[in-house]
């Protein structure tokens, strides 16, 4: 048991830091009943965190290639478990936004470390099996944020959700400065802090626009300025990267049809398999009004799928193709939406969501660790980091879009049923409701129209939670094909293959990853 213990490391800070990216929904009501604000102004608890995590996990990566990858995890660690500390006992809404940003700083250090780590603990068998856990805990927490968040928000109170990060943070740091071990040489070369500085403001500029396209809609000016200067330094980026002899992301990697094959499945995957749990939430606390227990045991059975297919996946993974297998399980993720939104469409009730969440929880279970594996097997060990950086900021990437593009088509399929129905300010209306005021709406309206308004409100609600499941499933199964297509190399975790060292040139690196 004790060579398990470096996976019991890793395996509770990702826990951790992906638990914290879901388990803030079902407590947004009562933070906000606390806090004395509106559930629209708390958006950025949830946003913020998820932004800092995009934008700085591939510059943490690298850093972490230089530093040592033990030494950037203990400290994203104890970085972590101090702002979980802060953001239990913020006083006021911008205290606790700030207390998760820094919170975001932390998982990100965390988050880009993490398999570079499995690579040094383990080889052989014992690495496949490590990957098959890891990915096991990574499928399930983010489907376990809900689950473990509405007991704690009811029984005890929402800061809670944060102050049990204490006792996980401290157990896993003692582990970690026992048992973990940086095991191949650090990158010596000069941090390129030009590249790692466009990226972080490439992503960051996007991430907001997509969370503000979220809050205001696709008419904000301020959206699309956003979103043209994203794409400016991400293009300055790409075209600095290929000048230099030492980019923070090499990009001949990107030939390599496997690790971009890898790169894009990443995005899709946690657009189609994750997204659709914020606003079903929302659904089921504001429209259904469900307690947060009850919205958050929704989510046990893509949780349990997830963990047990991942578990007994691990030591198999590496004799299957990736292709088929991440295409399977995307393909599954897809099937899981689509099924979910049909017996919505039928049924608009909570219930209706359980098979398709089932079917989603599976289909994370075979693609998630086989993910991890084969994008890592695509660079040698001393610069994990960057990979591990880039595989984790395409998955929070497509996290962060997804929750505005995908709110954009909750609030269009609620305004639609609303204009059907006649009812006055449809679009105002709908906006409320995907921003979970539907109890504020109904407040408002005089005593004899709330029960028309309720009943209109379910069906719209209702109506946008299938729209959004079903473009999640297209975006699903689109991701399927692609992953099939794209994806050929197969993956060796017991002999991690090796790319020319660091010190070669981009042309002798373009050439060997071709």
């Amino acid at each position: 048991m004790r060579k398990w213990l470096p996976l019991s490391a890793v395996c509770l800070g990702t826990f951790m830091l992906l638990v914290d990216v879901t388990i803030v929904n079902v407590a947004l009501p009562d933070m906000a009943a606390d806090l004395h604000t509106s559930l629209g102004a708390l958006q950025w608890v949830v946003d913020g965190y998820a932004l800092a995590l995009a934008a700085l996990l591939l510059g943490i990566g690298s850093l972490a290639d230089r530093i040592g990858h033990r030494r950037c995890y203990i400290g994203g660690l104890a970085l972590f478990a101090v702002a979980s500390l802060a953001s239990g006992l913020a006083p006021t809404t911008s205290a606790l936004i700030t207390a998760r940003i820094v919170q975001g700083v932390g998982a990100a250090a965390m988050f880009a470390t993490t398999f570079a780590l499995l690579n040094s603990s383990y080889t052989g068998r014992d690495r496949a099996t490590a990957y098959g856990m890891w990915g096991a805990v990574s499928g399930a927490s983010s489907a376990a944020g809900p689950l473990l968040g509405g007991p704690l928000t009811q029984g005890l109170s929402w800061r809670w959700i944060f102050f049990v990060n204490l006792p996980v943070s401290a157990v896993a740091i003692a582990t970690c400065l026992f048992v973990l071990r940086d095991a191949h040489t650090r990158d010596t070369r000069r941090l390129d802090m030009g590249g790692v500085a466009l990226f972080t403001v490439a992503i960051g500029s996007l991430t907001f626009a997509m969370i503000r396209t979220n809050e205001h809609g696709w008419s904000d000016p301020a959206c699309w300025s956003m979103l043209l200067t994203g794409a400016v330094f991400l293009l300055a980026f790409v075209i600095a990267e290929s000048r230099i002899a030492e980019p923070v992301l090499d990009l001949a990697l990107l030939c390599n049809s496997t690790f971009s094959g890898v790169l894009i499945a990443a995005v899709l995957l946690n657009f189609a398999a994750y997204v659709s749990f914020a606003y079903t939430s929302i659904w089921m606390q504001s429209v259904l009004r469900l307690s947060p227990v009850t919205a958050g045991l929704v989510s046990l059975p893509m949780s349990v799928a997830a963990f047990v297919v991942s578990a007994s996946l691990g030591r198999a993974m590496h004799r299957w193709r990736p292709g088929r297998v991440i295409s399977g399980g995307i393909l599954l993720i897809g099937v899981g939406d689509l099924l979910a939104a049909a017996l919505v469409d039928a049924w608009p009730s909570w219930p209706a969501l359980l098979p398709g969440f089932l079917v989603v929880g599976l289909g994370v279970g075979f693609a998630a660790p086989s993910l991890s594996v084969t994008g890592m097997a695509a660079v040698p060990p001393q610069r994990g980091g960057m990979a591990a950086g880039a595989i984790n900021t395409a998955r929070q990437v497509g996290f962060a879009f997804g929750i505005a593009l995908l709110g954009s088509v909750f609030t269009a399929g609620t305004q639609h049923a609303l204009v059907r129905k006649h009812l006055p300010s449809a679009t105002s209306l709908a906006h409320d409701v995907a921003a979970g005021q539907s109890a504020q709406v109904l407040h408002s309206a005089t005593p004899g129209s709330r029960d028309i308004i309720d009943q209109a409100i379910r069906a719209a609600a209702a109506h946008g939670i299938d729209m959004l499941l079903f473009v999640a499933g297209l975006i699903g199964v689109a991701a399927a094909l692609i992953s099939f297509l794209m994806i050929r190399q197969r993956p060796n975790v017991e002999d991690t293959p090796e790319l020319p060292p660091a010190t070669t040139s981009s042309e002798e690196r373009h050439s060997a990853n071709n």
